[in-house]
Order: structure tokens, then sequence, then C-alpha cells
């Protein structure tokens, strides 16, 4: 790695050392104006083909000799003009060829930092550092660090987080993990062959492709509408085969680490307190084999998926993991809608139930899907009761509760004067719950345990 460039805080007493990404991220940069080339020609490819066919060989050359080196210049300008800093509260992102940029990330905002490894990077033995930071939609990342680099300073990133003296952070070291669950192949491959995306998206391609060949006799319009139809079905099993290969998760101070991929490898964290909803999601082919996929909302974070199929028991044991003191109620303990709901939303009404216990708000959906949300009383950040015209006629009323990550969990079609009591009842569980919460700040037992 270059030298590191030494600078002042902004108090003018401690020294902060810049530093500059791996060597070999120019490689990846440079990769940018001819990227533009590559764009112009898909967007308009009958101007591309026309300009092309009246290029000679030697003007072609010509060009590529001027392009190729223009690309390694960008490339290796923009890597020796980026530079990271770690301060005693922030870390600083400096940016920019002809427009400087820094970005000043404070620790204490950082929801997650997770390392993620694309297949060439793997083979280079490098690694993408990316945050998710409270308040920014998009992630800022740190690529690429040598692979031992980049787990280091996320650990030093989690240490200051949590509170340790800068001067021993970056001793402290990645905080242990006890393995909870592996998912093996065999197991993946099966539970992705009984969901019916798949086999809904193939069923569709079977149906459809015939139709339309016999109704236009038109190969461009069959491969335009096959291809995004089999490219569906691939994603919903082989793609997700891909991602989830290997699902490791672990238990460690930091919070639930997960590693997973079988080209690209990532490695994630799930950060204690900041978990605003669990889902528990029950395909319906996977019900006698006794499996489940867990899902979540996490605030400020796009991580979203703790299990991608387990025994039910095993997951509710990771669920009591992620909520503490939360136990996930049995199916039987779910009231069914009034049976008069039946006239707002014929046959699937029997998918919705609900629970609430004295931590957590529940709501259950679908009947080919099922899906159990638990919602803490601590996270609902606001309640509302919705009732359409033809609820009103049959004295039902959705019941909606939303939490930090913007999503909403709803009790749909319960009785009116339930779901008025049950508007006002929630409101008090949750300034209670809010109040007798511990608080969210990121690893605040790590530093207890180290």
């Amino acid at each position: 790695m270059t030298a590191p460039d030494v600078q002042r805080d902004v108090t003018g007493q401690r020294p902060v050392i810049e530093r500059r990404l791996h060597p070999v991220t120019p490689l990846r940069r440079a990769w940018a104006p001819v990227a533009v080339f590559i764009g112009w020609a898909v967007h308009d490819p009958d101007q591309a083909q026309r300009q092309l066919t009246r290029l000679t060989t030697g003007t072609l050359l010509i060009g590529l000799a001027v392009l190729l080196p223009a690309a390694a210049l960008y490339g290796f300008l923009s890597w020796w003009f980026t530079h990271f800093a770690v301060t005693d509260s922030e870390l600083r992102i400096r940016t920019g060829l002809l427009f400087r940029r820094t970005a000043h990330i404070r620790l204490e905002r950082v929801q997650a930092i997770d390392v993620t490894q694309p297949l060439l990077a793997r083979v280079v033995g490098v690694a993408k550092l990316r945050l998710d930071v409270i308040g920014t939609d998009k992630k800022d990342e740190l690529a690429f660090l040598g692979a031992d680099h980049a787990r280091a300073l996320r650990a030093e990133l989690l240490a200051r987080a949590a509170g340790f003296a800068p001067e021993t952070a970056h001793e402290v070291g990645e905080a242990p993990s006890r393995q909870l669950l592996r998912v093996p192949p065999g197991v993946l491959a099966v539970s992705l062959l009984l969901t019916g995306a798949t086999w809904g998206w193939l069923i569709a391609a079977v149906v459809v492709v015939p139709l339309l060949w016999m109704a236009t006799h038109s190969l461009w319009t069959v491969l335009a509408a096959a291809l995004p139809l089999f490219g569906a079905a691939g994603a919903s099993s082989i793609g997700r085969f891909v991602t989830e290969y290997d699902w490791t998760l672990g238990e460690s101070p930091d919070g639930l680490r997960i590693d997973h991929g079988l080209l690209d490898r990532a490695h994630e964290t799930v950060p204690p307190g900041r978990v605003q909803t669990v889902r528990i999601v029950e395909p319906l082919l996977w019900r006698r084999r006794g499996w489940v996929r867990v899902e979540l909302d996490v605030a400020g974070s796009s991580n979203s998926l703790l299990l991608p199929v387990a025994p039910r028991e095993m997951a509710e044991s990771v669920v009591a993991r992620v909520l503490p003191g939360v136990r996930v109620p049995p199916p039987s303990a779910l009231s069914r809608p009034p049976l008069r709901a039946r006239w707002c939303l014929p046959v699937w009404w029997r998918g919705h139930g609900l629970a609430v216990t004295d931590t957590v708000f529940v709501a259950r959906r679908g009947l080919l899907r099922r899906s159990t949300a638990l919602v803490p009383h601590a996270k609902v950040q606001s309640v509302r009761l919705v009732q359409g015209p033809w609820q009103r006629v049959h004295g039902v009323a959705d019941v909606h509760v939303d939490n930090g990550a913007n999503r909403s969990v709803s009790a749909r079609l319960r009785d009116a004067d339930e779901a008025a009591e049950l508007l006002r009842a929630q409101a008090e569980r949750s300034r209670t719950g809010r109040r007798d919460a511990r608080p969210d700040r990121w690893m605040a037992g790590a530093a207890q345990q180290r």
C-alpha cells in the first residue's frame, strides 16, 4: 500500500493518517470510459454500427491506442486522488479528480459494516467495505482494500463506535463468533425447487411462448417474451442458489454475522437493536418439511434476509436472539378476522390473523405463502386505522403499524370495535415499550464482553 499522508484533525492535536485504496483499484476504475462507450453503442446500435463500418483498420487501431491509455490514466488518477482516514469520531473519504468531495461518516450513525468479495476480487485477494449509515439511501464504500486490511479496518471502526479509546481501537481486533447454523447446499436447492415462484414463471413461459408463436410467427416477438420469463425463473432459482450458497449464521458481541455466496462472498452483520420487524415466511410446499424463511426490516440497512431456509424450531431460536425476550406465538394463538370479513376478501380472508403479546405485535397474511410479521412494541413509530366504504358496511377495519424502517405491518379485516380498541392500546404499548427499551447504540454490549 502507498505510504500514508499525515494530517491533523480539527483540533490540531491528533495526527490523522490518510491512506489510499489497494493498488489494484485503478484496474476497476479504468473501465469507466470504456463503459461510457459501450453504453452509447447499446443505446443507439444502428448509429454505432454505421459509425463503425466507416472506420478503417488503421483508424480503429489508433482509436484503441488512444482510448485504452486514456482509460488507464483515468483509473490511476481517480485512485491517486482518493484517500480515506479514520479519526476519533468519523471516517473521512476524499474522492474526485476534477471536483473534490469529502464524505464525513459519523461512527455513531453507522448501522452496519459489510465486507463483500466479488469473484475477481477473491482471486486477487481484495475486498470491498460497505457502510450503512442513518439518513442515507446509498451505501458508502471503500473498494478495494486488501482482504485482511478490510476486516481489520471493519473491526477498528466497530471498536471506535463501541467506545474504545482511539489509541487501542486498532488492537481490539474482530470480536469472536460462534456458529449457530449453516444451510447445506442440498437443503437450499430442494427449498428453491419447492418455491412456487420458480414453477410459476416456468409454467407461464411454457404457456405463453407457444401461443405467441402461433399468433405471430415472429421469432423476435417470441424471444422478447420468453427471455424475461425464463430470466425470472432463473433469478428465483439459480440466481438465489448462487447468492445464498453456503449460508452461515454466527453470533458475536457485534450482532448476528452472516456469510454467504458461491461466486461473490459477502460478510454481513445484523446490528443489535436495529431490527424493526421479523417476518417468518412459510411457502405452501415447505410446510410438510417444517421449513421457514426469516426476513428482516432493519433501520437504515439493506440487510433483509436472516435465514434462507431453516427448520421452524431453529428459526424461532434465532428470532429470540434478534429480538431478546420475544417468543414467537404458535399459529393457533393468532385469531382470524370475523366471518363477515369474507364479503370484503373472499377465500383469502382466512389467511389473516392477529396476536398481541406483552412484547410484540404479530400479524399474519397469506394462504399459499404465509407470512407472519413480528413488530416489537418499542419499534412502532405510528399506528393507523383504515376503513373503506365496503369495510364500513360490514363492520371491519384495518390497523397498520409503521416501524423505523419505513415499512408497515397490517392487521387486516378486524372487527371495527376491536380495531378501535387495538389502535388505542397499541399506541400506549408503544410509548411504554420505547420508555423501557434498552439503548440501540451499535455494539453497546460488545465493549463489555471484549
